[in-house]
């Protein structure tokens, strides 16, 4: 695609997502919402009070996540993880299942208050970080950084540059250090933020803790014994699992599943692959260790769409309006 039709393809969906928003002040939307069928996996990180795209663009504030769970309750049916398996959907409404990746403290916080109020459930996804030591997902770190630290970073002999979007990339291939840590396993990611964090000590701010501090031990019991709580596993590191091998995979994956079963006293049968990354490799590792639900975000290969354990799932797009978010994910796409 040329630049001019990026921009005009830019153009005509923000008039688009505009006439959206503007018919649904006269209820123009309601059909679409009344007639949709079908059932979609949507997937939510991180709730704040504010200021949700300061660090990354997979956060929402409480407001509008809330305003999304007054639709859910208004227009479509909201199931379990088990139940959307199982395909317990109800005709004549589009069919929801709430999920929340990477064990943020402020899913305690904000959004189980809320899933009680509304009577909704949800799955959350969650690591053996805080079994490992530590309170951060190391991608959260480098994000942190990324932002407040200085322009140009030498780091372990070589030199980085901080891009338009304040991503360090190298100057000798312009890869992005966030790339370059993926590919590798956890050791090298603990070592960049030990030496990283004294640019930054960031746990001075508790303003911050919204945007990085991870649930403990306790608020994930708390989260597993709530009757509208499902808890799967998202890797024990927050690993590429697709990238760092198939056998330290598969041992990252069984590590998470026992870790989690000895917190909360539930077996575990989820995972929900980091990054939505996964290989056929991977995949066998993933049911070998047990689990039998294993969630993605596109299928890679064709088999995938007939496989029982798999399922896609859709991220929520933090930059857009309830209304278009609704629409959007009955259509799975944000091209209309």
């Amino acid at each position: 695609m040329s630049t001019s039709q990026k921009i005009l393809s830019k153009i005509y969906r923000k008039i688009s997502y505009a006439k959206n928003d503007a018919g649904n002040l006269w209820g123009r939307n309601d059909r679409l919402y009344k007639d949709a069928q079908g059932a979609r996996i949507v997937v939510y990180h991180g709730i704040c009070r504010k200021d949700h795209t300061r660090y990354n663009n997979i956060f929402l504030t409480r407001e509008i996540f809330e305003e999304h769970l007054r639709y859910y309750g208004k227009y479509f049916h909201v199931i379990s993880l088990d139940d959307y398996y199982q395909q317990r959907f109800q005709k004549g409404r589009f069919n929801i299942c709430i999920s929340f990746d990477d064990g943020y403290e402020n899913n305690y916080k904000y959004v189980l208050p809320l899933l009680e109020k509304y009577k909704m459930p949800a799955a959350f996804f969650i690591t053996g970080i805080r079994d490992a030591g530590y309170d951060i997902l190391w991608n959260d770190f480098l994000g942190i950084v990324s932002k407040h630290g200085p322009r140009n970073l030498h780091y372990k002999g070589e030199d980085f540059r901080k891009n338009r979007f304040s991503q360090y990339v190298s100057r000798v291939d312009n890869m992005r250090l966030v790339d370059r840590l993926r590919s590798g396993g956890f050791g090298e990611k603990a070592e960049m933020m030990e030496l990283l964090y004294p640019l930054v000590p960031f746990r001075n701010n508790k303003v911050e803790k919204d945007y990085w501090l991870q649930m403990t031990e306790e608020q994930i019991r708390e989260m597993a014994r709530s009757p509208w709580v499902t808890i799967g596993s998202h890797g024990y590191y927050h690993n590429d699992l697709a990238r760092i091998g198939v056998e330290e995979a598969g041992r990252e994956m069984a590590r998470s599943k026992q870790y989690l079963e000895d917190l909360t006293g539930k077996e575990i049968r989820s995972i929900a692959f980091p990054y939505g990354a996964y290989t056929r490799e991977s995949v066998a590792a993933a049911k070998k260790a047990a689990y039998s639900q294993l969630l993605a975000l596109d299928f890679f290969f064709g088999e995938d769409h007939t496989d029982p354990a798999l399922r896609e799932r859709f991220i929520v797009n933090p930059f857009i309006s309830a209304t278009n978010q609704m629409i959007a994910t009955i259509k799975r796409t944000y091209a209309f």
